[in-house]
């Protein structure tokens, strides 16, 4: 989804934060989609970390209203410009090892092999480095979280990726799939955002149908 976010782990020093904490059950992971599909004759360069040829890919998310699963498509090569007025968040809370999150209920699990290869590990270092205290002993893998125009979200043509991250392990207990749930946790100080403007993108929402005739990418073992 993010083809630049190979320099997250770079960002640990360039943080503004917010508070955070609460959220919903996990769900059952056989009714879980995960992981990003591959379309058109998009393939994946190992050596680069990115995908490539024409096409793009397609993954998992929740509608931030709703917690309904959405899925978001990518093409290749989307890095954009964006400005103050046409840019929502997407928000991606990331789970550390031992809060008991089955890391397959998670739109991109990052164990036992991330299946959201070109952003998956670079996420999973950078968080490791921006809160060590929690993520130290290794990530789970992260969710998506996107606004709907249909039902009311926060919609734009442009997304910033934004890093919900946990202050403790027993704070990321709770599956959280709602900006709802976000904005009440904002209060209780046990996680924070990290905004991502550099990397802003272009998605669309499409069909779980684009989703389910996709290839699945490949996985990869990261930090």
């Amino acid at each position: 989804m993010f083809r630049r976010l190979v320099c997250l782990a770079t960002l640990g020093g360039m943080v503004t934060t917010f508070g955070i904490a609460a959220g919903v059950a996990a769900g059952s992971a056989s009714t879980m989609p995960s992981g990003q599909v591959m379309y058109g004759n998009t393939t994946f360069d190992s050596a680069s970390g990115h995908f490539v040829g024409g096409g793009g890919t397609i993954e998992p998310a929740y509608n931030d209203t709703t917690g309904t699963l959405i899925y978001l498509q990518t093409p290749n090569g989307s890095q954009a410009h964006p400005n103050d007025h046409n840019v929502a968040p997407l928000y991606l809370p990331v789970y550390p090892a031992g809060s008991g999150i089955d890391p397959a209920t998670l739109n991109c699990p990052h164990v036992p092999a991330d299946n959201c290869p070109d952003h998956g590990p670079a996420v999973a270092g950078a968080v490791m480095s921006i809160e060590p205290s929690v993520y130290s002993h290794g990530v789970l893998g992260h969710d998506h979280l996107a606004g709907i125009a249909s039902s009311g979200g926060d919609f734009n043509v442009l997304w910033e990726p934004t890093l919900v991250l946990f202050t403790s392990v027993q704070a990321a207990t709770q599956h959280i799939t709602t900006l709802a749930q976000i904005n009440a946790l904002l209060a209780s100080h046990n996680a924070f955002l990290v905004p991502l403007p550099a990397l802003d993108f272009h998605c669309s929402v499409v069909s779980a149908g684009a989703y389910a005739r996709g290839t699945p990418a490949p996985t990869v073992v990261g930090p």
